[in-house]
């Protein structure tokens, strides 16, 4: 059981990592100023939204391996303005999640992490900090998802990693991205 739970996180891992690349990739079609157009969500853009999913990412993946980088991950407003600079960041960050997952263990997933907020410290059992992360990327892809169907892009199909019908598609990516199969589903 153990083993299977720990895969399950590697391939949480690696389906975020492929959600991420498609739908900043479908952003680098647009321009710099279609990437930063006021649009209706919670976040007022694309690229305010995203950059907020790499921020967060990067405070949560910090702490994950040990990090105490804290508060200092919100140091800019937009770290990166375009598109195709946040793609590669957030590639970045994807494989140190990746990594993250891949050398869990069950104990690790029920262990605290400790999370630097500046004036508190806060603990979190590993498989929940986990969950809402993996969650927190969802949610906010799902609203720039949203966005790019009112722009000149193609929102791109996030929800088949599992269950993929156009398995060339999904090898094609994976082979950009320099995955295979084995590598997310090994035991």
């Amino acid at each position: 059981m153990a083993a299977e739970i720990t895969q399950t996180y590697r391939a949480f891992a690696y389906n975020n990592a492929w959600a991420n690349y498609r739908i900043l990739q479908a952003c680098l079609g647009l321009s710099d100023t279609d990437f930063a157009l006021t649009r209706v969500s919670f976040f007022p853009s694309l690229q305010a939204t995203l950059n907020h999913n790499y921020t967060v990412d990067l405070f949560y993946i910090d702490a994950l391996e040990g990090g105490w980088l804290g508060p200092g991950a919100w140091a800019a407003d937009c770290p990166f303005p375009v598109a195709a600079d946040l793609a590669s960041a957030q590639t970045a960050l994807d494989a140190r999640l990746i990594a993250v997952c891949a050398s869990l263990t069950a104990d690790a997933l029920s262990a605290s992490v400790r999370l630097n907020r500046g004036r508190i410290v806060q603990t979190e059992r590993c498989d929940r900090l986990l969950m809402h992360l993996f969650q927190h990327q969802i949610h906010h892809r799902g609203q720039a998802h949203a966005m790019l169907a009112g722009s000149t892009a193609r929102p791109p199909q996030l929800d088949e990693f599992f269950s993929f019908d156009e398995a060339r598609l999904r090898e094609n990516d994976f082979a950009r991205l320099g995955w295979t199969e084995a590598m997310i589903w090994r035991p």
